[in-house]
């Protein structure tokens, strides 16, 4: 009767441990057949890598922990961390000091390097998953520009029927991503497509093209300042900065837009033509829009409002800034069909301030403009994908028309 109660007590304890392993299962984000990193349902994140010979080795979540991971007999080194907030999560591993990527996992380019990444489901939110519903392409473009003196690269998000539809063009969101990201960003990381495919497929937004361009710009022939040693914020920087936006501006509104009206069937008019960024993505949008309200009409700025700081970084004047494109509100109104400005409640001050700042002297200047904050979201893509969802639908409802 004993070895049978040891017996029954060993098989429930091995049920038990399988139950709580089963709890992890391997992230979305992992490479073939990877098993690790896992999450689970609390959002903990389970990291394993292989490193016999290392002697010491950390995971490195950029927006949230650093732990040390324990070595393990087989060589794996192993950590679990506390729950982490829904969203997208990047990471490296230090390994005896060296920053490297996780071979489990998938590698994503922000913050000037490829990095591994964790994804962590938002309980509910079903905005910016693949559904069963008729799907968009993403297709990748080359063009010329004569600007950069060079080929460049962006992505092209058709809606679904555009190949089908033969008879039918389409209005365009020119999307853009943020510094230290390129242009797979919004596809890759954003989920862009998916969040188009269901909103237009729930009839919540107009089929549109979406292009994503590459937001680094170097003009033709101007070789590139000596950046080593310049402080972030100082003249230098700034100086290069509004250069390469004059850049991409000129890259944008003469190569660009030219290019995506020649290729496809798009709406080739300032009405059916909107424009939108993430952090410096939005900086570059006020820039180039508020420059050419004869090509624009819709606006998005996700986490950009740096962009409309007035010279020398004084206070933002609505009334007299850009041209004076926000003196007369009533004739902004005629011209600006959406003027939108979001910011995560959760960003660094810097950020919250000058969005919230912007929206306050927009008030002011009598601008009508939709202004949204993200709840509990950080300078990262989960505050852009909500900020997506609530800027989209709003695109090409006024004097729409067919062709």
């Amino acid at each position: 009767m004993k070895w049978m109660m040891g017996l029954l007590f060993a098989l429930v304890a091995n049920l038990c441990l399988a139950q709580a392993a089963g709890e992890f299962r391997p992230a979305s984000s992992n490479v073939w057949d990877a098993q690790y990193p896992r999450i689970d349902a609390a959002g903990r994140v389970q990291v394993r890598v292989k490193a016999p010979e290392a002697s010491k080795v950390r995971v490195n979540f950029w927006n949230g922990p650093k732990l040390d991971m324990q070595k393990q007999p087989d060589g794996f080194w192993t950590v679990i961390t506390e729950p982490l907030v829904p969203g997208f999560h990047y990471y490296t591993l230090i390994i005896d000091g060296a920053e490297v990527s996780d071979p489990g996992s998938h590698a994503y380019f922000g913050g000037t390097r490829h990095a591994s990444a964790v994804e962590i489901p938002e309980p509910g939110s079903t905005y910016y998953s693949i559904q069963d519903v008729p799907h968009g392409q993403v297709r990748e473009v080359w063009y010329h520009s004569k600007v950069t003196g060079s080929w460049r690269h962006a992505l092209v998000y058709l809606p679904p029927g555009y190949d089908a539809q033969t008879d039918k063009r389409y209005p365009v969101l020119y999307l853009q991503h943020g510094g230290g990201e390129d242009e797979t960003g919004w596809i890759r990381q954003g989920r862009a497509n998916f969040i188009l495919d269901n909103l237009i497929a729930a009839r919540e937004a107009e089929p549109m093209i979406v292009v994503m361009a590459y937001g680094y710009a170097r003009r033709a022939g101007v070789s590139p300042p000596d950046m080593s040693g310049v402080a972030f914020g100082s003249p230098e920087m700034l100086k290069a900065m509004h250069e390469m936006a004059e850049t991409f501006e000129d890259d944008v509104t003469q190569a660009l837009i030219p290019f995506i009206d020649k290729t496809f069937r798009t709406r080739a008019d300032r009405d059916n033509r909107a424009m939108a960024g993430l952090s410096m993505g939005g900086m570059q949008t006020f820039h180039i829009t508020l420059n050419h309200l004869d090509l624009f009409s819709h606006i998005g700025g996700f986490s950009g409002a740096a962009g409309l700081l007035a010279p020398g970084n004084r206070k933002f004047d609505a009334k007299k800034d850009y041209n004076g494109v926000f003196a007369d509100a009533a004739a902004f109104a005629k011209r600006v069909h959406v003027l939108w400005l979001g910011v995560g409640t959760a960003e660094a001050e810097r950020f919250r301030t000058g969005i919230r700042g912007l929206h306050q002297s927009l008030n002011e200047a009598g601008i009508e403009h939709v202004y949204v904050e993200s709840q509990d979201t950080d300078h990262e893509w989960q505050t852009w994908r909500r900020a997506l969802k609530d800027f989209a639908p709003r695109l090409f409802k006024h004097g729409k028309g067919r062709s």
